[in-house]
């Protein structure tokens, strides 16, 4: 089986997480079986800073399959050390409310020289990747510049600042996936599609971390175009976010903090959207009816991805409603 996934942030990370092991549980994934999982990862995060090329997403995703992320903050590396962060600070180079470790910037480092020596990010990726086995492809969405503006009433600000620095306290006017309209796939991010048996969107941001990759010439129209079933899991429980800060973002575009409205706002392929089904939690169940309204096919179960098993089983689900589409 071939399974691509459209992800970012620490939901898209768990999330795969948890379906490499429970694909290895069935002899799967990683381990010579017979799956394949392809990760097409949103870039919007990403930035030049101090010289160096940041993509906290891709590396989100990656320490995570590693066993190498820190899980207490969610973002990084464990057992991380400072140092050249305060040396920075020390001489104002950078922003001071962004704080990259040593470890991190081991790979930013590492990263920035490949593209620098001419690689694209696609390349650079799969090099940075290779040093650890994660049983999951992953693939940056476009290998071209593209970044996540947000709009506020005074000005326009790098996703990052509002994010991280504002914690997303000043309300957003709009987002721009800058210089997307100009930008093209990744090598393999067609063909990851095109040959999958599922597609899977990840419980990720649906507005900066989903919607930057289908902002991306060609993407949206693969995956109208594939046969293979589009099966979304939702990012909200009970109306509220389960990480982050996508109540804020959805509010931006006019979209409900509840979880049909977010499958509503994806809408059917049938309807010219792009899921088949959505997944909600178990205390969502109620929403079903008016999501099936909307000519998606909907089910409830364990959203909550707390541990390991339980993302094994959550993806476990979506491959078991996958199957019956």
């Amino acid at each position: 089986m071939r399974i691509a996934v459209l992800c970012g942030g620490v939901g898209g990370a768990r999330f795969l997480r948890g379906l490499r092991e429970h694909l290895r549980a069935v002899g799967g994934s990683g381990d010579g079986g017979s799956h394949e999982i392809t990760a097409i990862v949103n870039v919007g995060d990403d930035m030049w800073l101090t010289g160096l090329r940041i993509t906290p997403d891709l590396d989100s995703i990656m320490y995570t399959l590693a066993g190498a992320n820190d899980d207490i903050r969610g973002w990084g590396r464990r057992d991380e050390s400072e140092r050249v962060a305060g040396e920075l600070a020390a001489y104002g180079a950078g922003w001071e409310w962004f704080t990259l470790g040593d470890l991190d910037l081991g790979t930013h480092i590492a990263r920035s020289g490949l593209l620098r020596e001419g690689l694209p990010l696609s390349a650079a990726t799969d090099r940075i990747t290779a040093r650890w086995p994660l049983g999951v492809r992953l693939i940056p969405a476009t290998d071209d510049e593209v970044e996540t503006q947000v709009h506020v009433a005074d000005r326009t600000m790098h996703l990052q600042e509002w994010w991280t620095r504002y914690r997303a306290s000043i309300p957003a006017l709009s987002f721009e996936y800058r210089n997307a309209p100009a930008s093209s796939p990744a090598p393999g991010v067609l063909e990851a599609i095109a040959s999958a048996d599922v597609i899977v969107l990840a419980p990720s941001n649906p507005v900066v971390s989903i919607a930057p990759i289908l902002a991306i010439p060609g993407i949206r129209e693969a995956v109208l175009a594939s046969p293979a079933p589009v099966i979304g899991v939702s990012p909200i429980i009970a109306g509220a976010v389960v990480r982050g800060m996508a109540d804020a973002c959805l509010s931006a575009i006019g979209v409900a903090t509840t979880a049909d409205a977010v499958a509503l706002h994806y809408r059917a392929r049938s309807a010219g959207g792009i899921l088949d089904a959505w997944l909600v939690d178990e205390a969502d169940a109620a929403l079903l009816p008016a999501i099936e309204a909307g000519g998606i096919t909907a089910s409830a179960v364990p959203l909550r991805m707390s541990d390991l098993g339980l993302s094994a089983a959550l993806a476990r689900d979506v491959l078991a409603v996958a199957a019956r589409l």
